[in-house]
C-alpha cells in the first residue's frame, strides 16, 4: 500500500485541510486524513497552497512520431506534468499521421512508458490530413487507445460533405469532431490578423471571417445531424457570438480558448519576431476582452494550450519564414491566474471546471477531471498562486524554447502534481517514476 498525506492544502482556494491518498485514490479529507494515515505514509507539507483536480489539456502537440527535433512524448508530457497536467490529448498531425489504429496505439504506448501524464491520442478526421476521405475512425475508436476526439488540427476540414460525414460517423461511439476553423481560401499566405496593423506592417492579413464562417457552417451541420462539435482555439469576438447563438439553440457545441489568445494581442507583431506568429493569429484587444468574458460566462467551455513546439531554426528567422505556433503547457495555469483569477473574473472552482472537469468530459475520460472528494482518483495539482516568476524559455522542460512569454513576469507556480496517487512533480521539479 502506497500512501501520501498532503497537509494544509486549500482545495479550490478554500479552507485549509488535509488529504490522504492511498493506492491512487483520495481516501480521506479533513481530520480523518491524519487519523487514517497508515504506517509508512509519506507526508507532504503544502500549507496554504491551492489544490485543484489535475489539469486536462484537450489540445496538445507532442510531435512524436516524426517531429522529435521539436518535442518527444517524454519531453512534452514531462513539461505537462510541471505545468500541473495529469492528462493531455495529443493532436494527430504527426508523421505518420495518427489516422489508423496502429499509430494511435503507438502514441498511447509511448505515453504510458513516459509515465508523466495520461496521453490520449486524437485521431485524424481525414486520411493523411488531406481532407479527401475519412480516416479509419471506427478502428481507432475500437482500438486500445479508445479514441473519442478526432481533428485535422493545423488544417481545416474544409469540405462540408466530408465534415458532415465525419459528424455522422462519430455518433456511433459518442465521439466528437474538433475543428480547426480556418477557410483556406480566405487565409492563403496570411501572416497575422487582418486589420489596420497588418496593412501598416505590410503583412498579409488573416481575416476574422475566415474563422467565423467555418464555425457558422459547422454548428449548423452539427445541429442537422445531431452530433457533437468542438471548436478549437476560438480567437475572435464574432466567433464567440456565433457559439453563444448555437448554444442558445441547444446545438451540441463546445469551444476552447488558448492562454495566449487571452493575454496577447496583434500589437506584438510590431516586433516581427516569429515567437508571436501563431494560427489562428493573435487578435485585437477587443477580441481578447470578448474571449475573457466568454470563458467567464461559460460560452467558451475550456482552455486548451495548443502547445506547439518547434525547433530553434523554425523560429529564429524572419517573420515570413517562421513557423506558426507557441509552447504553452508550463505557462497555461500562470496565464489563467493572471487574466482570470487575479482579475476576479473566475474563481478557482471556475478554473477547475475550464481546465480539468469539462475537458475530461468532452474527451470521455472517466478517471480524470473528477472533483476533490473521497473516492475520486488522486489526480491533483498543487499551486502556489502568490509566487511571481520571470519566464525563461531555455529553462523550461519542453524540448523547444518558442514561448511568447519569455521575459514576462507571471504569477503562480505548480509545486506538486499527483498522477493516480503518484507524485510526478514535487517542489516544482519533475519526479522520475522510479524515484
Amino acid at each position: 500500500m502506497t500512501s501520501h498525506l498532503l497537509t494544509g492544502l486549500r482545495p479550490y482556494g478554500e479552507d485549509p485541510t488535509d488529504i490522504l491518498i492511498t493506492d491512487g485514490t483520495i481516501a480521506a479529507i479533513g481530520p480523518q486524513a491524519r487519523a487514517d494515515a497508515p504506517e509508512g505514509t509519506t507526508t507532504h507539507d503544502l500549507a496554504g497552497l491551492v489544490a485543484l483536480p489535475g489539469l486536462v489539456d484537450i489540445h496538445t502537440h507532442l510531435r512524436e512520431p516524426g517531429g522529435e527535433s521539436a518535442e518527444t512524448i517524454f519531453s512534452g508530457t514531462r513539461a505537462a506534468a510541471v505545468g500541473g497536467y495529469t492528462a493531455v490529448f495529443a493532436m494527430a498531425n504527426t508523421d505518420p499521421v495518427q489516422d489508423s489504429a496502429g499509430v494511435v496505439e503507438q502514441v498511447l504506448r509511448l505515453g504510458r512508458q513516459a509515465g508523466w501524464v495520461d496521453v490520449h491520442p486524437v485521431g485524424a478526421v481525414s486520411a493523411g490530413l488531406r481532407g479527401e476521405q475519412l480516416s479509419e475512425m471506427g478502428a481507432m475508436a475500437a482500438s486500445e487507445a479508445r479514441v473519442r476526439v478526432f481533428s485535422d488540427d493545423g488544417k481545416c476540414v474544409w469540405d462540408p460533405v466530408l465534415m458532415r460525414r465525419a459528424l455522422e460517423y462519430v455518433k456511433a461511439f459518442d465521439g466528437v469532431i474538433a475543428q480547426h476553423a480556418q477557410d483556406p481560401r480566405l487565409t492563403e499566405g496570411a501572416q497575422m490578423h487582418e486589420g489596420a496593423l497588418s496593412a501598416e506592417l505590410g503583412l498579409r492579413g488573416w481575416p476574422a471571417v475566415a474563422e467565423e464562417s467555418i464555425i457558422a457552417r459547422d454548428v449548423l451541420l452539427a445541429e442537422h445531424v445531431g452530433s457533437r462539435l468542438h471548436v478549437c482555439h476560438v480567437s475572435t469576438a464574432g466567433s464567440v457570438e456565433i457559439i453563444r447563438w448555437a448554444k442558445s439553440r441547444g446545438i451540441q457545441v463546445t469551444a476552447e480558448v488558448t492562454p495566449h489568445h487571452l493575454l496577447l494581442t496583434d500589437e506584438l507583431a510590431r516586433t516581427y519576431s516569429p515567437l508571436y506568429k501563431v494560427n489562428p493569429p493573435l487578435r485585437t484587444s477587443g477580441d481578447v476582452e470578448a474571449l475573457r468574458e466568454a470563458l467567464a460566462d461559460g460560452t467558451i467551455d475550456v482552455v486548451g494550450t495548443d502547445h506547439a513546439p518547434h525547433p530553434v531554426e523554425d523560429k529564429d528567422c524572419e517573420w515570413a519564414a517562421g513557423a506558426f505556433g507557441m509552447t504553452g503547457l508550463e505557462t497555461a495555469l500562470s496565464v489563467l491566474i493572471e487574466t482570470m483569477i487575479s482579475t476576479g473574473r473566475m474563481s478557482w472552482r471556475d478554473l477547475a471546471r475550464a481546465m480539468s472537469e469539462v475537458p475530461a468530459r468532452i474527451g470521455s475520460l472517466e478517471d480524470q477531471g473528477r472533483g476533490i472528494e473521497v473516492g475520486a482518483p488522486a489526480n491533483l495539482t498543487v499551486v502556489d498562486p502568490e509566487v511571481r516568476r520571470t519566464v525563461d524559455g531555455a529553462a523550461q522542460w519542453t524540448h523547444s524554447t518558442n514561448t511568447p512569454y519569455a521575459g514576462m513576469e507571471l504569477p503562480g507556480q505548480v509545486k506538486a502534481t499527483f498522477l493516480h496517487g503518484r507524485p510526478t512533480v514535487l517542489e516544482g521539479l519533475p519526479v522520475e517514476r522510479d524515484a
